[in-house]
């Protein structure tokens, strides 16, 4: 448990450091903000816009904004965080192996798997942290502004986007022990994302595909039902499991 908080501390102090914790603690705040705002601020916007359109042929009508437009505003900005996650932290283990760090651990007796849990730990506590800040921000602005429960089901969708958002850390895992290059780690976790989204072009088999968890706006609008995905949460969670169990072997044979 020490060897845990040893290596957890580390990357909070170099997160800080680097100011990467900062980065992305404002890019979370700054999301769950404008997802309100964005819906606040579209009646305004066509109001604006009207004239301008209506010479061009367009009718403008009015706009009824509520607490479903912002969570789909949520759920369309939640994936460029996630992406920007995946942009900052790719280099979690690479830039160990280039300056030869890990070495020195081992050295000390350190395990192997305790550096591949260790950093995943870390990977997965942050994200959860920023997750759930933004997810915070956006409920308190939709409960000021309107009422939140015209969304349905809205706690399953937004745990389905977190466990999708989970396998996509242990993917990154994963590829940052196979790969000595933060851009193949990118590469690596995109292309998996990339394969359950063609996969996903048969439609018998896209309910069960990780990437259906991002389907929150369905499920807060009521266009489908959580019950819908539930086998798709539970191969999402297995293939969790997959790729950290994996990590480890493939960890202790990688040559430092």
């Amino acid at each position: 448990m020490r060897t845990f908080l040893a290596f957890l501390k580390k990357e909070y102090t170099e997160s800080v450091r680097n100011g990467k914790l900062l980065l992305l603690l404002i890019l979370f705040g700054a999301i769950g903000i404008m997802n309100p705002a964005v819906a606040k601020l579209t009646p305004w916007l066509l109001e604006t816009m009207s004239e301008s359109l209506e010479e061009s042929g367009m009718t403008v009508t009015a706009v009824t904004v509520d607490a479903l437009t912002s969570w789909t505003q949520f759920f369309k900005n939640i994936p460029m965080i996630l992406i920007a996650y995946v942009l900052v932290y790719a280099n979690l283990f690479t830039r160990e192996y280039e300056a030869g760090t890990l070495l020195l651990v081992l050295t000390k007796g350190v395990q192997r798997y305790k550096i591949v849990l260790s950093k995943a730990l870390w990977l997965i506590l942050f994200w959860t942290i920023g997750y759930f800040y933004c997810f915070g921000i956006t409920y308190g602005y939709n409960a000021y502004y309107w009422d939140n429960s015209i969304a349905k089901s809205l706690m399953p969708a937004i745990m389905y986007w977190y466990v999708f958002s989970l396998l996509v850390i242990c993917l990154m895992v994963l590829f940052s022990v196979l790969s000595n290059s933060s851009s193949m780690v990118m590469l690596g976790t995109g292309s998996v994302v990339v394969v359950f989204y063609l996969l996903g072009l048969y439609p018998k088999i896209t309910d069960y595909l990780p990437t259906s968890l991002m389907n929150g706006t369905a499920i807060v609008i009521g266009a489908a039902s959580a019950s819908n995905y539930y086998g798709a949460l539970w191969i999402t969670l297995a293939l969790c499991v997959i790729a950290l169990t994996c990590s480890i072997p493939l960890m202790n044979k990688k040559q430092l």
